[in-house]
């Protein structure tokens, strides 16, 4: 007997490494719509879609998902289109009786000014960082949505994973829509084909971050996919966090560009540290595997395999881009 596993967000971050993961698992039938096979923006699509095909478990790695710039220019946007999803997404599973689903959250959720590393009980503490204020609250009510459909219900249907900044391949590589990490990637290496005399970096470099590779995320959510009596929510991280200005020199290494590094620091720092305290996944036997150099040389790897798609996909983004498009998960 197979279970059948619908994985929404195929062909962004953490959608493409569960379809990778998931499908060596003979175990598993896999159903992978695209967004014009299945809108999750679409309420009565998405009922009709669950209880046509009833799977047993659902990764919802959908969603509108951007850097700080791109939060703070699309703020409606982030919050209508996520909420959205995750108002149709769950109620579809409740009604088609869906085992187990896997929701990603996100570390913005946390308050800016919080004690680190940061516990699952310092949610919901004190006020969120501005920029990324409409995409936390639409993934804080996700977290509440779980907890109250598995308390009215009297289910374990939901499961909620909190992955700090995950990085790898098919993540967002143009700067506008990017996160820190493929982002710098694309800076340096466009830096040493052109042979710039610098690269101009915004903030002071100063704030920490803690990332997590995609794979990590993907084997994450397999062996939590089928356990019992999970706590909500969990957090995902690596327990170390590395300052912008660091990780720039070595990405600035990586990709053997020779000029220096100018600091623009009038632009945003945005929150100073975003440490992830791991020990409840360490405690219910997940750990990640894949340290910080080794996942970067990785996705460096893929990322010059694929650079001219993703140029062209990025030219063509930006010609063709609505403000209301839907954009798989690269949190």
């Amino acid at each position: 007997m197979t279970d059948t596993l619908l994985i929404l967000g195929k062909n962004g971050l953490i959608g493409s490494a569960c379809q990778r993961l998931f499908e060596n698992d003979l175990s598993f039938n896999l159903l992978s719509p695209s967004r014009k096979q299945l809108d999750l923006l679409d309420k009565k699509a998405t009922c009709n879609y669950l209880l046509t095909h009833r799977p047993d478990y659902v990764i919802l790695a959908a969603g509108l998902v951007g850097g700080i710039d791109y939060n703070k220019n699309h703020p409606a946007d982030f919050i209508h289109q996520n909420l959205t999803m995750e108002l149709n997404l769950f109620e579809a599973a409740n009604r088609a009786d869906v085992k187990r689903v896997i929701f990603f959250a996100s570390s913005c959720m946390y308050p800016k000014e919080c004690p680190q590393p940061m516990k699952e009980s310092f949610l919901f503490t004190g006020p969120l960082e501005p920029t990324s204020t409409p995409y936390a609250i639409s993934k804080l009510s996700g977290l509440e949505m779980a907890k109250a459909y598995n308390r009215q219900y009297q289910k374990e249907r939901f499961t909620v994973l909190i992955p700090n900044t995950v990085y790898g391949p098919n993540a967002h590589f143009n700067p506008e829509r990017a996160h820190v990490l493929p982002s710098l990637i694309e800076r340096f290496e466009k830096a040493k084909r052109k042979n710039l005399p610098q690269v101009t970096l915004w903030g002071t470099g100063k704030p920490k971050r803690e990332f997590i590779y995609v794979d990590d995320v993907a084997r994450a959510t397999y062996f939590f996919l089928k356990r019992s009596h999970l706590p909500i929510p969990i957090n995902l991280g690596v327990g170390f966090d590395i300052s912008i200005k660091k990780l720039a020199e070595m990405i600035r290494e990586m990709t053997g560009y020779p000029n220096k590094i100018q600091w623009d620091t009038t632009k945003h720092d945005g929150s100073m540290q975003k440490l992830l305290d791991h020990q409840r996944a360490i405690q219910l036997g997940w750990k990640p595997m894949v340290n910080l150099k080794e996942g970067v040389m990785l996705t460096y790897k893929w990322y010059l395999k694929n650079r001219i798609s993703l140029e062209r996909t990025s030219i063509n983004h930006t010609r063709e881009k609505s403000p209301n498009e839907t954009h798989s998960i690269s949190l």
